[in-house]
C-alpha cells in the first residue's frame, strides 16, 4: 500500500477531523490519521483509489489539500483568514453596539433600517464561513460547532428582520446580537489559531532548518575546485560540500577533511558542542561552532535524520491515546444534543415567561455558549506540545499512546552493554600464568635460543599482535591499549568464528587469542574474557570491563525516587551483572539470558505490572517490542529501529527522566484540559438556559474557552517535568 501524507487546510475543530477521517475510511483508505491541530493527514491508499478523486472529495467537503502535487495553491483571497474576517466585521459591530452604552444617547442608531444595513455585511461574511461549513457538515451527517454559531446568528437576524418588516422594531431589534456573535467568534477562532500555532513551534523549527543554502564543491575542466551556493534541497547523495564556522550543516553528510566542534542541539537537545573528525557523520540542521569542513552528502530528502524526526513527530501527533476516545464519542453527538437543549430552552422559557423574545435570547445563548471544540482540542494540543518539547530534547515518541502509558510504569528493565555501559571496553586485569618460552624476535637475524620471559611487555606484545587483526570490540580495546611498534610478524593469521584469532609465526609456533572455548581443555576457569595460548599451553588471560555511563547512577537514583523498580536483564555472565548492579544499586539482576529468554522474561514481567525496557534497539528488538514501552538507546542514524516506541537520541540515557516526566505531565495536562472542556459545557449551558448569560457574552466566553486550553497546553514547554 502507498503511504500518503497531506497538509489539509480548513479544519477548524475536532468535528472537521472526524469528518475527514470518516470520509477517507469510507473511500477504503487504511490507517487514517488526522491531526486537527497541525492539519496533517496521513493514510495508506489501497489499489483502487486515486489521489485526484480524494482531493476532489475533500474539496466538496470544504477542505483544501494544500501540498498535494495535483493541487495548485492559489493566492489567498481577501477575508480568507479569521483575523481578516474579524477586522472587517469589527467596525460594523462597534457602531451597532454604541446605542447600548449607558448614558450615550444616539437616537439615529435606533433606526432599524440603519441597523439592518450595518448587520448585512457582517452576516454575509459570517454565513460565507460558518453557514457554508455548517451546511456541508450537516450534508455529510457530521454536524460541527459552526452549526450552533450559524443557527444562533441566523435566529437573531431573522427575528430582528421580521420586526423590521412588520413595523415592530422596538420589540424585535437584536441586530447587534447577530453581529457580536459572528465578530466575537471570529476573534475567538483567531486567538485559538494563534495559541495552537505556538504548540507547533518546535516542529516548525525543525522543518525550517531543512531548507538552507549550501556551499557545493565542483571542479572545472582543469580540476580546479569551485564553490557554488545551492539550496540544500538540490543536493544529491555523493555531492561534496564545504561547511564553514558558524554555518548550519545543510544535510546529512560524512566529513572527508577537517575537524570541527558541532552543536547538535536541534536534534539531540545537547547544547555542548561535540568534536567531530574525519569519517564522522554530521546531522543536517546541526551548527558548526568552530572549524571548517569538507564533507560528502550521505542522505537527502526523506532519508535524512531530520526528515525522519519530523515525520515521526507528525505521525505521533496524529495518534489518539485512549483518554481521547470518550471525548471523541461525546463530540460526535454534541451538536445535535445542544440543538435539542436549545429547542427545549426556547419552549420551556416561552411557557414559563409567557414572552417569546427572552426565551429566544436564552436559546440563542445556549447555542452560542456550547463549545465542542474544547473537547476536541484538549488532547491534540497537549500532545503537540509534549511531542514538540520531547523532539527538541532528543526524545522521539513513535505514537501518542506511549506518552499516556508512562503514567502506569512501575518497573524499568535495562539491558547492560551499550545501555548502562558505554559499549567501549577497557582492560581491567591480565596475568601470565606460566613462563613464556619464546625464541628471539623474528626480526633478529641471530641464531635462535630459548629465554625465560615473564615480562608484562612481552605478554602484551603477543596479545596485541594477535588482536590487532580482529574487529571484535574486545579485541579492538586490547589492541588499542597495548599498541606497540614491535609487533610479531605472523606467517599466517586468521579469525576463527566463535573462537578467536589463530596465528603461526615464522618459526612454526602456534598462538591463540580467544574465548574459553579455545582453552577449555587447558583450564576449568571460565571467568575470563580472552585466553592467550602458545603451542597448546595456556600462557595467560586478559579481562576487560565495559565503562559505566556517567549518568547511569543518577538515572537509577531518579527511578528509585519515583518508586520505580529497576531490573538488569542481560546475556552477560552473572558475576559481571551482579558487580554492575551493586555499583549502580539496581534492585534485581537477571543474567545469562538469550534473546528468546529475554523475550519470555519481559512477557512475564509485563503480565505482572506495566514495564518499560531500555535497550540498544537492535539486539533487544523482540523484548523491546514486547514491553509496555520499549525505549531504544540508539545513535541518530538508527532512529528507524521499529521495535521501540521511544527513541533516545545520541545514546541519551540521561534523557530517560525527561521522557518519563514528559509522558506523565502530558497525560496530566490532557486530563486538566478535558476536565475544563467538560466542566465548561456542563456549567455554561444551564447558566445560559436560565437566562444568566446574554448571547453576546456567551460568544466571547465560548471563543476564549479554547484559548484557555491552548495556554494550559503551552505550559508544558516550560513546566518542570523531571
Amino acid at each position: 500500500m502507498e503511504n500518503v501524507q497531506w497538509k489539509v487546510d480548513g479544519m477548524d475543530c475536532s468535528s472537521c477531523a472526524l469528518t475527514i477521517h470518516k470520509y477517507l475510511e469510507k473511500q477504503g483508505m487504511k490507517n487514517v490519521k488526522v491531526n486537527s491541530v497541525s492539519g496533517d493527514v496521513s493514510f495508506e491508499m489501497n489499489g483502487d483509489g486515486t489521489t485526484t478523486k480524494l482531493v476532489r472529495g475533500l474539496g466538496d467537503l470544504g477542505y483544501h489539500v494544500a501540498d498535494d502535487q495535483q493541487v495548485i495553491r492559489n493566492r489567498q483571497p481577501f477575508l480568507s483568514t479569521h483575523i481578516q474576517r474579524f477586522l472587517f466585521c469589527l467596525p460594523f459591530t462597534v457602531v451597532l453596539m454604541l446605542h447600548m452604552i449607558p448614558g450615550l444617547h444616539i437616537h439615529w442608531l435606533m433606526n432599524p433600517w440603519l441597523q439592518l444595513g450595518l448587520t448585512i455585511p457582517v452576516y454575509i461574511v459570517g454565513m460565507s464561513f460558518f453557514g457554508k461549513s455548517a451546511w456541508k457538515s450537516l450534508r455529510n451527517g457530521l454536524p460541527n460547532m459552526n452549526v450552533l454559531i450559524a443557527l444562533g446568528a441566523t435566529a437573531a437576524f431573522v427575528y430582528s428582520l421580521y420586526g423590521t418588516l412588520t413595523g415592530q422594531a422596538e420589540q424585535y431589534l437584536f441586530y447587534e446580537t447577530t453581529a457580536t456573535i459572528i465578530t466575537l467568534v471570529f476573534l475567538g477562532n483567531f486567538l485559538e489559531d494563534a495559541s495552537i500555532s505556538s504548540t507547533q513551534r518546535e516542529l516548525k523549527k525543525l522543518v525550517k532548518s531543512q531548507k538552507v543554502m549550501a556551499n557545493m564543491i565542483a571542479f572545472d575542466d582543469e580540476h580546479n575546485e569551485q564553490i557554488f551556493p545551492v539550496e540544500s534541497t538540490q543536493l544529491r547523495v555523493g555531492d561534496l560540500i564545504l561547511i564553514k564556522s558558524g554555518e548550519q550543516v545543510p544535510i546529512d553528510c560524512k566529513i572527508l577533511w577537517g575537524d570541527a566542534h558541532v552543536n547538535e542541539a536541534i536534534v539531540t537537545g545537547e547544547s555542548s558542542p561535540v568534536h567531530k573528525y574525519a569519517k564522522d557523520k554530521l546531522i543536517g540542521g546541526s551548527v558548526i561552532t568552530d572549524g571548517t569542513l569538507k564533507a560528502q552528502v550521505t542522505a537527502v530528502g526523506d532519508d535524512t535524520v531530520l526528515a525522519g524526526i519530523i515525520n515521526m513527530v507528525k505521525q505521533a501527533q496524529g495518534e489518539k491515546p485512549p483518554v481521547q476516545q470518550l471525548a471523541d464519542k461525546i463530540s460526535g453527538i454534541f451538536v445535535p444534543v445542544v440543538v435539542g437543549i436549545a429547542v427545549v430552552t426556547l419552549s420551556v422559557n416561552w411557557l414559563l415567561l409567557k414572552e417569546f423574545t427572552p426565551a429566544l435570547m436564552r436559546s440563542i445563548a445556549v447555542l452560542v455558549i456550547a463549545c465542542p471544540c474544547a473537547m476536541g482540542l484538549a488532547t491534540p494540543a497537549a500532545i503537540a506540545v509534549g511531542l514538540g518539547r520531547a523532539a527538541k530534547n532528543g526524545i522521539l515518541f513513535r505514537n501518542a499512546t506511549s506518552l499516556e502509558m508512562f503514567k502506569n510504569i512501575t518497573q524499568v528493565v535495562f539491558d547492560k552493554t551499550g545501555t548502562l555501559t558505554t559499549g567501549k571496553f577497557v582492560i581491567s586485569d591480565f596475568r601470565n600464568l606460566s613462563d613464556v618460552k619464546c625464541e628471539t624476535s623474528v626480526s633478529n637475524p641471530e641464531p635462535s635460543h630459548v629465554s625465560r620471559l615473564t615480562s608484562h611487555d612481552e605478554f602484551k606484545r603477543i596479545a596485541f599482535s594477535l588482536e590487532k587483526y580482529s574487529n571484535h570490540p574486545i579485541a579492538k580495546s586490547i589492541a588499542g591499549e597495548w599498541r606497540t611498534k614491535e609487533e610479531i610478524r605472523w606467517n599466517e593469521i586468521e579469525e576463527v568464528k566463535g573462537l578467536g584469532m589463530k596465528a603461526t609465526d615464522k618459526e612454526g609456533n602456534t598462538y591463540w587469542a580467544g574465548s574459553f572455548k579455545v582453552a577449555e581443555e587447558l583450564t576449568t576457569d571460565d571467568t575470563h574474557n580472552v585466553y592467550i595460548i602458545k603451542n597448546d599451553e595456556l600462557i595467560g588471560w586478559v579481562d576487560v570491563k565495559d565503562q559505566i555511563r556517567p549518568e547511569a547512577r543518577s538515572v537509577i537514583d531518579y527511578l528509585h525516587s519515583k518508586n520505580i523498580k529497576t531490573i538488569l536483564l542481560s546475556g552477560d555472565r552473572r558475576a559481571k551483572c551482579n558487580e554492575l548492579a551493586a555499583e549502580l544499586n539496581i534492585d534485581v539482576v537477571i543474567a545469562e539470558q538469550t534473546p528468546e529468554q529475554k523475550l519470555q522474561k519481559i512477557a512475564e514481567l509485563n503480565a505482572a505490572t506495566p514495564t518499560a525496557m531500555v535497550g540498544d534497539g537492535i539486539n533487544d528488538a523482540p523484548a523491546l517490542a514486547k514491553a509496555t514501552i520499549g525505549i531504544s538507546m540508539s545513535e541518530a542514524s538508527q532512529i528507524a529501529v521499529q521495535s521501540a516506541q521511544v527513541v533516545l537520541m545520541n545514546h541519551g540515557l540521561k534523557k530517560m527522566p525527561m521522557a518519563l516526566g514528559l509522558g506523565k505531565h502530558t497525560y496530566i495536562t490532557i486530563k486538566q484540559n478535558l476536565f475544563w472542556a467538560f466542566a465548561y459545557n456542563i456549567v455554561a449551558i444551564p447558566v445560559a438556559a436560565f437566562g444568566f448569560l446574554t448571547p453576546t457574552f456567551g460568544a466571547l466566553v465560548m471563543g476564549l474557552s479554547d484559548v484557555v486550553l491552548a495556554i494550559n497546553s503551552v505550559r508544558l514547554f516550560v513546566k518542570k517535568v523531571e
